[in-house]
This record gives C-alpha cells, sequence and structure tokens, in this order.
C-alpha cells in the first residue's frame, strides 16, 4: 500500500495557495491553477502545507487519498516550476515549425498536419526535429503531447515517427530471404 498520502505537500516561496471548501487554488509566477477535491478527503492548510485527509475509513477515501495529494502537489509545482515534454521527430522529410499559433507538422502525408497550440500551453521548435512542449499543467502537457504524437506513432521496423525524447523504441528485423 502507497504512503503518499501521509506526506504534506510543501508550499514554496512566490506560491500563494488558498482553499475554500472543496476547491483549491494556487497563484504562482506561471499562472493560476485550481483542484477540486472529492468529497471523501479533507484538504486543510497548516504551517505553509497542504495537509489532504481522507474524510472516513471508507476503501474509496484511502483510495483517492494519495491521489488527490499527488494532484495538489501537482498544481502546486505546475504554478511554480512548470511542466515540460519533449518530442523527437525521425524520418526523411519530417520536420516541424511554429507558425503564430500553430504547429505545423510534415509527417510524411501528401498534406501538412496543423496542430492549434491549446491556451496554457508553450511549444517550442529548437530544431526541425525537435518539439518541447511547456505550460503549468501536468495533465494538459502531457495530453497536448500525446496528440502530436498520434499523428505519426514511431514505427518498429526503422523508427520513423514522432517518439517522446526519453522513449526507447523497440526494433523488429525486416524481412529475411
Amino acid at each position: 500500500m502507497s504512503r503518499v498520502g501521509l506526506s504534506p505537500v510543501d508550499v514554496p516561496d512566490g506560491v500563494t495557495v488558498e482553499i475554500a471548501g472543496r476547491i483549491m487554488t494556487a497563484k504562482g509566477k506561471l499562472g493560476e491553477l485550481s483542484l477540486e477535491f472529492v468529497d471523501e478527503v479533507d484538504p486543510s492548510m497548516e504551517d505553509g502545507k497542504i495537509w489532504v485527509k481522507p474524510a472516513d475509513d471508507s476503501l474509496n477515501a484511502r483510495k483517492l487519498w494519495g491521489t488527490y495529494r499527488s494532484l495538489a502537489h501537482n498544481v502546486v509545482q505546475g504554478v511554480h516550476q512548470g511542466f515540460t515534454k519533449g518530442l523527437q521527430i525521425n524520418g526523411v522529410g519530417y520536420r516541424a515549425a511554429v507558425q503564430g499559433k500553430n504547429l505545423v507538422l510534415q509527417l510524411g502525408f501528401s498534406h501538412e498536419v496543423v496542430y492549434e497550440i491549446p491556451d496554457g500551453i508553450k511549444i517550442d521548435c529548437p530544431s526541425q526535429t525537435e518539439v518541447d512542449i511547456t505550460g503549468a499543467d501536468k495533465q494538459l502537457v502531457g495530453a497536448v503531447a500525446a496528440k502530436i504524437r498520434s499523428y505519426r506513432p514511431p514505427e518498429p521496423y526503422k523508427g520513423k515517427g514522432v517518439k517522446y525524447k526519453d522513449e526507447q523504441i523497440v526494433r523488429k528485423e525486416g524481412k529475411k530471404k
């Protein structure tokens, strides 16, 4: 059994956290995020730390206890430092570029793939084959990265496609004569 819920969430300097009922709001240098807690857990603020405790001794409350502690930690870390996800593009002629509020991808199709960048997300292309996605909301950063990767996932024979920077592609051997 995990003991994640036992530890408090430290609130760093420069971040203000307010808990009103079941809604926690955090403000920092990267923006403002809020988290709504379920009835099974009780959030509280003591000595600059956020404590999440189960409301009762039910199995569901104990399951959600650690989950909401982690979500609260992600909100606080997001407004303080932010989250980054990196993508790498492999393939001849495959490239990416940011044009205004759009990410334009050339992935070997007969057309360009144009992805509209959502609010709260910043996308940089340090080179034509690298895409860096940053933002305060961890869930949104991951969803944007997964959506861009889904346009052309890496294939196992040559490794062509869009992959996460830290992803290892299991390669297959080609046909034998």
